[in-house]
């Protein structure tokens, strides 16, 4: 059912202005897709038979941003909340040197001419919601402004499609597949060749063969598009719920080793089988990526996607009868080989720290039913612990399937209140100099002792720790 949310409100409002004027206009692309497949769409977009400058005059907030290539956004305010709309003119592109633009586009009035330039026939469908059937309106809430209400279900919507390229066969067959020549489209943007595998894991759907062998002849390709888009385009992957899956299709079409090279070398790298019966680090990590929710913060989706990234450099095979696969400093390696990649694909500093600090401290766990209390409270003051216990949590599921340390560090972490973790400290560096001791590198010592005997609930006033001051450290 057709949702009435602003987006929609918008798009439709745009598109009746539109239509009012004389010119053709369709929702268009993944919109016209999710509601086929009973999904919401995040936003809709437009396209139409009005030519930029028609569509900048028209509306009152534009912004040109892709006038070049016939694309601009319109705002519209709805029910309180403003929407920015994508109204693209009907085109033809000419060729497209740099991999990404068309080097030369022709505006063009038919909408089936239009789509033969969209990537994959799921997406190359369009909509004129004005066809759909006249139905009941529920009546309208206080408060609900002038959102539209219409509801249509998925056969209606269906009948009011315009296919020109096979889309409505490929969803009902659940195929992936590329409009016209599959070379031609990705030669076009080759940012499409992750994005077929994307849409692939996203719906469960198959790549058309064809489709599929396009991107592994041109995988290499992929080395041009910037950095930027490969990242979120892989982080996408990872965190819409089917990060499985959607690895498993970059590594069969050859463009896990392109994007990912590092990931790629797991394969193949056994494990001892005592702790790891499932398989090598390459199942392994398919296993942690299988548990990622959707919608999981995009920071634990890299950290359980690289935690055991240092494995391949470290691999030590048994050195005689009764020893064991070793991956000796495979953390410490893992946070060199991840601060490299986190550089690569131009990840922001505080992100980069995330994901480094889980690859560094997921192998702690083994010690926290043996730490002291206060070292204990220091790890849970990483920060976002919470990711760090949900990362074990999903690497134990994925190895040996105990998660006794995880239920110990969980119930430890929820019963500490937060001054426990983080107290106010009790004695500062001006306290050290009103007790006469003169500033120093000592006075990291002092306050450290202070505080780990206060971490520990062995003191708990500062005239305690005064106390331990100049027990531990007597004034000359």
């Amino acid at each position: 059912m057709v949702s009435p949310t602003p987006q929609f409100a918008a798009a439709r409002q745009i598109l009746r202005t539109l239509k009012a004027r004389g010119y053709e206009a369709f929702f268009a692309g993944g919109c016209v897709r999710d509601l086929l497949l009973s999904r919401s769409p995040q936003d809709y977009d437009v396209a139409t038979s009005a030519t930029p400058d028609v569509v900048l005059d028209m509306f009152s907030r534009t912004t040109a941003v892709g006038a070049a290539f016939g694309v601009v956004l319109v705002a519209i305010d709805v029910a309180g909340e403003r929407t920015m709309t994508e109204v693209a003119t009907f085109r033809d592109d000419g060729a497209y040197s740099d991999g990404r633009h068309p080097d030369q586009v022709r505006y063009t009035l038919s909408s089936q001419e239009d789509v033969q330039r969209r990537d994959f026939t799921i997406n190359g469908l369009l909509l004129d919601p004005e066809s759909l059937p006249e139905i009941e309106r529920p009546m309208e809430p206080a408060g609900a402004s002038h959102l539209s209400f219409e509801m249509w279900d998925r056969n209606a919507i269906r009948k009011a499609v315009l296919d020109f390229v096979g889309g409505l066969a490929d969803l009902d067959a659940g195929v992936v597949r590329a409009i016209g020549d599959p070379q031609r489209r990705f030669a076009e943007d080759h940012l499409r060749m992750l994005r077929a595998v994307r849409f692939a894991a996203r719906f469960g759907f198959s790549i058309d063969p064809l489709t599929a062998a396009a991107i592994r002849s041109l995988a290499p390709n992929i080395q041009s598009v910037s950095r930027e888009r490969v990242r979120d385009e892989l982080t996408r992957m990872l965190t819409e719920g089917h990060a499985r899956r959607a690895f498993e299709l970059l590594d069969q079409t050859g463009l896990l080793a392109q994007v990912l090279p590092e990931v790629s070398k797991l394969k193949g790298v056994a494990q001892p089988p005592e702790w790891h019966p499932e398989g090598d680090v390459w199942i392994h990590t398919l296993l942690l990526l299988e548990q990622l929710e959707p919608g999981c913060s995009m920071t634990l989706a890299w950290g359980a996607l690289l935690h055991d990234i240092g494995k391949p450099a470290t691999f030590t095979p048994p050195k005689a009868p009764g020893d064991r696969i070793r991956f000796s400093g495979h953390v410490e390696i893992g946070v060199r080989i991840g601060a490299e990649i986190c550089r690569r694909l131009r990840f922001s500093n505080d992100e980069t720290g995330q994901i480094l600090a889980l690859i560094d401290n997921h192998m702690r766990f083994g010690d926290a039913p043996r730490m002291k209390t206060s070292t204990l409270k220091r790890f849970f003051r990483l920060n976002n612990f919470p990711e760090h216990l949900a990362l074990h949590r999903m690497d134990s599921m994925a190895s040996s399937g105990n998660l006794e340390l995880y239920n110990f560090a969980r119930e430890r972490y929820e019963a500490l209140p937060a001054e426990e973790v983080r107290p106010t400290p009790l004695l500062t560096g001006r306290d050290l100099i009103a007790l006469g001791y003169q500033p120093g590198e000592s006075f990291k010592a002092m306050l450290h002792l202070v505080e780990e005997a206060q971490l520990e609930g062995s003191i708990h006033t500062p005239e305690e720790a005064f106390d331990l001051i100049r027990k531990e450290f007597p004034p000359s």
